[in-house]
């Protein structure tokens, strides 16, 4: 019996055709988002006669939107939800729910027809803290409710509808509305710096939420509750 060491094996290496191959399904990923990711993440898919649920950190101009969105789909009711403005330090914070129902009866919706579901004080988890609210604003004030629209700005939609899925009670239906500003029509995102930011953010983020539940443990609400003492601000809070 003899003691080999080594031997011969056949190594296989790519022609320039299957290099190319090779190259063209490494990149062929990368030009689709490139072309096609803002409409993807900037997803709107609209259940019919839903409660309206609005993200209210979207900014005026979106919200006065969200006022056209409930004449136009005819929603028996608004939740708006959202945190604190500005930064913990701030000497002055209002609540984002609030601030978005002070602008929704501006923009003409009955005050009457409008939920406040202020969030906790936090600084991580926030859109998983606004679906827990308005969860429990929509099955306290208005049980029979079988679908919700979340209405949210640009690419943020995706993710907003994987959380409020994984948040809200199977038999409740989740659609999406994502509000885009006209000036998104007249150019591509690449030559805005704020949306190839936001971009190149909310890929990362819903990778994260499909993937990991973007590093919660569960998506029960109780579970998740805030450990640091935070609270949910009164409507009408101001700091």
């Amino acid at each position: 019996m003899s003691l080999t060491l080594f031997h011969r094996r056949t190594l296989w290496f790519p022609t320039r055709l299957g290099w190319a191959c090779i190259l063209l399904a490494l990149l062929a990923p990368c030009l689709l988002w490139w072309f096609a990711g803002e409409s993807f993440l900037c997803v709107t898919d609209r259940q019919p006669g839903a409660v309206l649920v609005v993200e209210g950190w979207i900014g005026n101009e979106a919200l006065r939107g969200a006022a056209d969105e409930f004449r136009r789909s005819g929603a028996p009711l608004v939740v708006t939800t959202g945190g604190l403005s500005n930064e913990r330090w701030s000497e002055k914070r209002y609540s984002y729910a609030d601030m978005a129902r002070y602008e929704l009866i501006r923009a003409g919706v009955p005050a009457d027809r409008i939920l406040v579901a202020p969030t906790v004080h936090v600084e991580t988890q926030r859109t998983f803290q606004m679906a827990a609210q308005a969860r429990l604003i929509i099955l306290e004030k208005a049980p029979e409710t079988s679908a919700i629209n979340v209405f949210t700005i640009g690419p943020h939609a995706r993710r907003s509808r994987l959380v409020f899925e994984k948040v809200f009670p199977k038999g409740i239906k989740v659609g999406v509305v994502s509000w885009v500003p006209s000036t998104y029509a007249n150019q591509r995102w690449w030559h805005s710096s704020d949306r190839a930011d936001e971009l190149l953010k909310e890929t990362v983020c819903v990778v994260l939420e499909a993937a990991l539940n973007s590093g919660r443990a569960s998506n029960s609400v109780a579970e998740n509750a805030p450990r640091d003492g935070g609270s949910v601000p009164a409507a009408g809070t101001t700091y």
